[in-house]
């Protein structure tokens, strides 16, 4: 990862996109584009040495809404073209941001292998447990018996548990943050961005128009951050158990971290020759750079 040590300290001001946020006032995703914004002029950064990516959904608009290479790919895809970006430059510090149905739906085959790979990448998935861009289904993190547009009775579904799935997939470090803690959340995205390896940082942002069920007034009095209380991020067991924890009490924080695991990255013997793949010559002539690319076209 880059630092920026000798270029100028930045404002999360610096980090604000060209285009203003088109969600509903109120909704959580304000909290995690604050977040980020914080978090990476806390840790020095600068917008040329960050890369966030997207699928699609409210929450999938936020390239847009940040000063940093950016890419708005297709609905949960974004993992895929994530896995490409940070492998063809591994010094690019990378975050993948979008929603539950986005990420834990037709995401989430790549979701799972993702984590068992280890890639060196942070992904802030930001739950707000309904689809609020096609106003108001079912999502994968949809509680049983929630009533929306395609549950009219109520959800007969058992919800994703993204933490424990993250857990037993592979992934180094999981956590769950809440918009409605702001400093929790700044400092778990920065951890997260520092780690060495797949993070996950799962994050209640209610939804105001579509969710009215786990709401703010919902999730306020159940929070329960885990730094508060006595768990061990480094057993693996207890983070699944601190996750399966949902009712009257629901934790946030770090539920998990090891790094046992070499990234992919480090495992890969050709990153480790020459830099960026980006910025190398290429191993071809012009001339049969130029025959291939005339049979393509």
């Amino acid at each position: 990862m880059v630092t920026g040590e000798q270029l100028p300290q930045l404002t999360a001001k610096d980090f604000k996109g060209k285009v203003d946020p088109d969600w509903c006032p109120g909704c959580g995703d304000f909290g995690v584009l604050t977040g980020l914004q914080r978090a990476v002029a806390e840790l020095g950064l600068q917008p040329h040495e960050l890369m966030t990516i997207s699928g699609i959904g409210c929450s999938s608009n936020f390239p847009g809404f940040f000063n940093s290479f950016g890419m708005h790919t297709l609905h949960g895809r974004s993992l895929p073209h994530a896995s490409g970006a940070k492998l063809a430059n591994h010094e690019m510090t990378v975050v993948v941001t979008g929603g539950d149905g986005d990420g834990y739906g037709i995401g989430g085959n790549h979701f799972t292998h993702t984590s068992r790979r280890n890639l060196d990448i942070l992904y802030i998935v930001m739950d707000n447990q309904i689809y609020g861009l096609t106003t108001g289904q079912l999502s994968p993190t949809s509680e049983l018996g929630m009533k929306t547009k395609t549950s009219p009775h109520g959800s007969i579904e058992l919800p994703v548990n993204p933490i424990a799935s993250a857990i037993t997939a592979g992934a180094t470090w999981v956590a769950r943050g809440y918009t409605g803690n702001i400093k929790q959340l700044i400092s778990l995205i920065k951890a997260g961005i520092q780690h060495k390896g797949f993070a996950l940082l799962d994050v209640f942002s209610p939804c105001v128009t579509f969710n009215k069920v786990n709401t703010y007034q919902f999730f306020r009095p159940r929070v329960q951050p885990l730094e508060d209380i006595d768990h061990d991020s480094s057993d693996w067991k207890a983070g699944i158990e601190k996750a399966m924890v949902w009712g009257e009490e629901i934790h946030t924080g770090l539920f998990f971290e090891t790094n046992a695991r070499p990234t992919l990255g480090e495992q890969e013997p050709v990153l480790d020759e020459g830099g960026p793949l980006g910025f190398r010559e290429l191993g071809l002539s012009k001339e049969e750079t130029e025959r291939i690319v005339s049979r393509m076209m």
